[in-house]
């Protein structure tokens, strides 16, 4: 029978144990037994598939990498205990002493950090590239560019990626793509059908949904998953068995979810047209988003985020910050629960104004994860704020 990939986020499961469950078990365990001695031989020389040990493979943990496979239309994965360990494993396992990075300049701050910081140790090379500016890209590829790496929508600033075009890029000069699909998510955006050959999420945001685990995972081509694989069964950035458990029950109602998540962030987005203490709106499927188009082209919603710019900058900032009742401040997004900040003053208050401006990041920039509150009350907090700003 062949199963729609939303059908298989509920579905898909551990075989049933004898206890005959519903509910697919939890195997909370660090390693697995055999029958004999034979058994065990063969398993170590891969010439069966029984498990080993959990950092190796769990059968809890590839229930949700079988979910998220189907979900992106790959053909294989492996998860890791946070979205950083699937970002960092990506980078180790492909990416050898002289090669070069050609990354988009707006990133997660953890993955700057591993770029410009820690990539010098191994004798790394990397460039950025603006993605508002498409045409300088392929100027920046090398002889020795291995690998490009994109978030869409970028992070905090909401830029579009056009996958189309750059997994062309990708496929002339033979170069692996990675996306990091965290933003979109599978139910939105599905990064393999444009030529992504990897595809990354911190799992910890909407695929959970809820704020309460840790968790990372990489999908894609089988013979890059295997080499991913093999580095990290050896350096253990494993996904915990109770995690992972945690994350496939989320799956089940991911479509829902960010169905629910995406109409309260257009609610949200017509309520703040034209309000006076406001520069500026900016989401994806909003007609003033400079890649609108390119976003309805590869996007089936605009996602559950949406920034917008004070006009007083980091004061008014903070101000606004200050007044929310409702709304949680956390670092975290995709929650169920609906989430404000404020990079300027915080996860970005590090960065020179010439860097703030290099990724989107105004003084009064203002990111909310919109959740699944009812919207007339997430936008009767946004607007008191607001008026306090």
């Amino acid at each position: 029978m062949n199963l729609h990939p939303n059908t298989q986020a509920v579905r898909i499961q551990t075989s049933r144990t004898n206890e005959q469950e519903h509910s697919t078990p939890l195997f909370l365990t660090s390693s697995f037994c055999f029958e004999n001695a034979e058994e065990m031989k063969a398993a170590f020389a891969e010439e069966n598939d029984n498990n080993i040990y959990t950092r190796f493979s769990n059968p809890t943990v590839q229930e949700f990498i079988d979910k998220i496979c189907a979900l992106e239309g790959a053909e294989a994965g492996f998860a890791t205990a946070s979205g950083m360990s699937a970002i960092f494993g990506t980078f180790m396992a492909f990416l050898n002493s002289g090669d070069h990075l050609l990354s988009c300049s707006s990133v997660f701050g953890s993955t700057h950090t591993i770029i410009t910081k820690y990539f010098k140790r191994w004798n790394i090379e990397y460039s950025y590239g603006d993605i508002r500016y498409p045409e300088t890209w392929e100027a920046l590829i090398k002889p020795n560019t291995k690998m490009i790496y994109v978030e869409t929508p970028t992070n905090p600033g909401l830029d579009i990626v056009d996958m189309e075009w750059l997994g062309k890029l990708a496929a002339k000069h033979n170069i692996i793509l990675v996306v990091d699909n965290c933003f979109a998510t599978p139910v939105l955006q599905k990064p393999a059908e444009y030529g992504a050959h990897l595809v990354l999420h911190s799992a910890t945001k909407w695929l959970d949904g809820q704020g309460r685990v840790l968790g990372g995972v990489v999908v894609g081509q089988a013979d890059l998953i295997r080499e991913l694989y093999l580095f990290c069964r050896n350096t253990g950035p494993a996904l915990s068995p109770f995690n992972a458990w945690v994350l496939s029950k989320s799956l089940e109602t991911l479509d829902v979810r960010i169905q629910r998540h995406c109409d309260n962030a257009e609610a949200l987005v017509k309520a703040l047209e034209g309000h006076p203490k406001l520069n500026w709106i900016k989401y994806p499927f909003h007609p003033s988003h400079p890649m609108y188009d390119i976003a309805r082209k590869q996007m089936t919603r605009g996602g559950g985020l949406v920034t917008f710019d004070l006009k007083g900058g980091v004061d008014s900032g903070i101000r606004f910050m200050n007044a929310l009742q409702m709304l949680s401040l956390t670092s975290n997004l995709g929650d169920s629960r609906s989430i404000a900040s404020h990079p300027a003053s915080t996860t970005h208050s590090k960065l020179s104004a010439e860097e703030k401006d290099a990724v989107g990041i105004t003084p009064g920039l203002i990111r909310i994860s919109v959740g699944l509150e009812h919207s007339g009350d997430i936008i009767n907090d946004i607007l008191q704020a607001l008026e306090k700003s």
